[in-house]
């Protein structure tokens, strides 16, 4: 212990100090930092962000929707399929208009595609979904309804779980959003009366989950602002719509959406103090490339 006195220990391995490999002093802890790469929110930001969220979930209404219109006989599949090619064009068109107010530099404007090819691709999926709508329709005949809304169900939980919101975590994952949507409206067409239904189905699937979020994504980098208001438009024109279909749906969108909108931002204020990250000389060096 006398020895230990003496010696001021250092923090080194090169050296025997006559003291265990696991010792520290009092002086380790003064290097200690808490909350040292802590972002503070701001209510209102975050009210905005959850637009994100509202905006997706809107999204999965409407297809539900039309979805139950179609089952009802209340929307013909070729009004869908026209509706569909319609919105798809002017979509492409502010698509369009949006890429011209983002700066990109001469290397990123060599890979932009042309509008023929675009025009191939649609052609391609529009092709492959109208051949493969017989099978479709008749894919799942031998399960039972309740199994296939049951697994809808999922599917659609799963897309909204595994969307991409803006934000990097390992949970997102895009590919498999995407297809637990496609795969939902498969079990759903296989419910329609015709393999038309079922095409009219796949085909406006592809459209609001594999289109519209990168169009709505590509409005909220290039102009915030407007995304508050597709937010409150797409939001009340879903809810006209539930409002069709029942009066208990609708509510259970209102209120789904206050709480995302309002109360979840307040919940994530209120426990923002509550954070205590520490760091200190334990941490793993990070290799940074600058």
């Amino acid at each position: 212990m006398a020895a230990r006195r003496e010696i001021k220990w250092r923090k080194i391995l090169y050296e025997h100090q006559n003291v265990p490999d696991n010792y520290v002093d009092e002086s380790f802890l003064e290097e200690m930092k808490k909350n040292l790469y802590i972002r503070n929110y701001e209510y209102w930001s975050v009210v905005k962000a959850s637009g994100e969220i509202t905006q997706q979930i809107s999204s999965m209404c409407l297809f539900i929707v039309s979805f139950i219109y179609m089952d009802d006989k209340r929307l013909l599949p070729d009004t869908l399929v026209l509706i569909t090619i319609a919105v798809s064009v002017v979509g492409y068109i502010v698509s369009k208009l949006v890429d011209k107010f983002t700066t990109v530099d001469s290397s990123d404007d060599k890979n932009q595609r042309t509008v023929l090819e675009d025009l191939k691709t649609f052609v391609m999926f529009t092709g492959f979904s109208y051949c493969l709508s017989p099978v479709l329709a008749s894919l799942t005949e031998t399960i039972s309804t309740d199994t296939i809304y049951a697994m809808t169900t999922v599917m659609l939980l799963a897309n909204l779980a595994f969307h991409n919101y803006g934000v990097q975590a390992a949970l997102v994952s895009e590919a498999f959003s995407l297809n637990a949507a496609i795969f939902a409206s498969v079990c759903l067409a296989s419910r329609l009366p015709t393999s038309w239904h079922a095409f009219a189905t796949v085909l406006f699937s592809l459209q609001i989950f594999g289109l519209w979020p990168r169009l709505r994504h590509k409005i909220k980098e290039t102009f915030p602002a407007v995304n508050v208001a597709l937010t409150v438009v797409l939001g009340s024109l879903t809810l006209l719509a539930l409002f069709t279909v029942s009066m208990v749906p609708a509510v259970v969108f209102i209120l789904g959406h206050v709480f995302i909108t309002f109360i979840c931002p307040a919940w994530l204020i209120s426990l923002q103090p509550l954070k205590n990250n520490i760091h200190g000389p334990w941490d793993e060096a990070v290799i940074k490339n600058d």
